[in-house]
């Protein structure tokens, strides 16, 4: 399944201004910020989101939102996928993003990523 493109523009709205990486990764397309994944418009639907992994289980609590299942890892503490109709609520979609923004921007720069596998969003202002 090919991500929602729809979702991926709503996201990149929310996070116009920011030096924001786009990278196509796991079927989905994340978004990067200081090198970390933030949040990606998953290749299986919804939207995947990087929390704080002592508020995991909280955060599994609210409407949509699920473990994220990494293959034979099984539930990864820290992630969380979001599905379902409470993306279409722009107010919920802008908390989720948020949350995972929130979350990479308090860890230390990553490395540059390697050279052609990831470009800062076009005519966006994103520097690297």
């Amino acid at each position: 399944m090919a991500y929602d493109e729809e979702l991926a523009e709503r996201v990149r709205a929310l996070l116009s201004g920011r030096p924001v990486v786009e990278q196509r990764m796991f079927g989905g397309l994340a978004f990067l910020l200081r090198g970390h994944l933030a949040v990606a418009a998953s290749g299986s639907g919804g939207l995947m989101v990087r929390v704080d992994p002592d508020r995991t289980a909280e955060l599994l609590e609210e409407p949509g939102a699920s473990e994220f299942e990494m293959g034979r890892r099984g539930a990864v503490r820290g992630w969380v996928r979001v599905t379902g109709e409470v993306l279409d609520d722009d107010a919920v979609l802008a908390t989720w993003v948020g949350r995972g923004t929130a979350c990479v921007e308090g860890l230390p720069e990553q490395a540059a990523v390697r050279r052609g596998a990831a470009r800062p969003t076009p005519s966006r202002g994103a520097r690297r």
